[in-house]
């Protein structure tokens, strides 16, 4: 008989600064793909020309969604001391869950089978994609029990995941929804991406309270560590972005977004940016900026859902008083 002892999660004694109000935004936020009327896209997908680029952007976020369900999310979760924090964790591994089904319900709605199982295989044989899955996934493989080092690693690859890597995949939609263009499935990603701006947040909030902890030596030693893994999965993506968008002619846009991803990635840890400043696909920045509003830029359904319509948390959610 084990002699150990279980603590109880308390939700009346605080005991995690901001568990609380992630766990509350992200339920408030709550949704299910199968309410967005998908199929009205159907029309404009038979004639789409660039079908190609559009299924295989859908499949590396249904892959990355997958490692961060199945590993990211539980593994930082099981090494969480705080019990709160804990169960803020679990709850994003759940919509995780739901953000990597919501794919397969776009491509059960504009696809045949052959196509989604040929989408499938080309998951598991493109080496750029499964570059970036596999130096993510290590980090969250290597956390160990009492190693807070190895913790901050993995949820610094995880906020590099959440904020960063998903982008050159997000771009797409955005840019054609916000055209008029597949807009139901547009609005599938606008809900995603609120999603992940609530994740990337509040992990990176994790992350800096463990930083915190560090001598200011160590502290040198995983700011250089993190800035060369963030350089290494940036020129991954720049070939993953060359690959998947080559018959578009939209790699330099889409190249653009994701260096301005990187750097909220990197403010989201608490880091400075990397990337200069430069000009983004106003289209898509507009996707950006109606994150967490009434989303009448996409579909109806954003407009009239009510759970959508949640304040979004902003800087003066992380003023204290002390």
């Amino acid at each position: 008989m084990s002699n150990l002892t279980y603590e109880a999660v308390n939700w009346n004694k605080p005991t995690s600064e901001l568990a609380q109000i992630f766990w509350d935004q992200q339920w408030k936020q709550i949704w299910f793909p199968e309410e967005i009327a998908v199929s009205k896209d159907v029309k404009q997908w038979q004639t789409f020309e660039h079908q190609d680029t559009y299924k295989k952007v859908f499949a590396g976020l249904t892959l990355l969604d997958t490692v961060q369900t199945n590993v990211g999310m539980n593994q930082i979760a099981a090494f969480t001391p705080d019990l709160q924090e804990k169960a803020v964790l679990t709850v994003f591994a759940s919509f995780e869950a739901i953000h990597a089904k919501s794919y397969s319900y776009i491509f059960t709605t504009l696809c045949t089978n052959p196509e989604i199982d040929e989408l499938f295989e080309w998951v598991k044989k493109n080496e750029f994609l499964q570059y970036k899955a596999n130096k993510i996934g290590e980090l969250y493989q290597a956390i160990e029990e009492g190693n807070p080092e190895s913790l901050w690693k993995a949820m610094f690859a995880s906020v590099m995941l959440e904020s960063f890597l998903f982008y050159s995949g997000f771009f797409y939609p955005l840019y054609l929804g916000g055209q008029g263009f597949l807009r139901n499935s547009a609005e599938v990603i606008s809900l995603i991406l609120r999603d992940e701006s609530i994740h990337g947040v509040a992990v990176g909030f994790f992350a800096q309270n463990i930083f915190k902890q560090f001598s200011q030596e160590k502290q040198d030693e995983l700011r250089v560590w993190g800035y060369e893994l963030l350089l290494d999965l940036y020129q991954n993506e720049m070939n993953y972005t060359d690959d998947v968008y080559a018959e578009t002619g939209l790699s330099p846009e889409v190249k653009a977004y994701v260096r301005y991803n990187a750097n909220k990635a990197l403010m989201n840890i608490g880091f400075e940016s990397m990337f200069p400043e430069e000009e983004v696909n106003p289209i898509v920045m507009n996707g950006i900026r109606n994150e967490g509003s009434t989303y009448d830029f996409f579909s109806q359904k954003g407009s009239t859902y009510a759970k959508a319509k949640v304040a979004p948390i902003t800087d003066e959610t992380f003023q204290f008083n002390r």
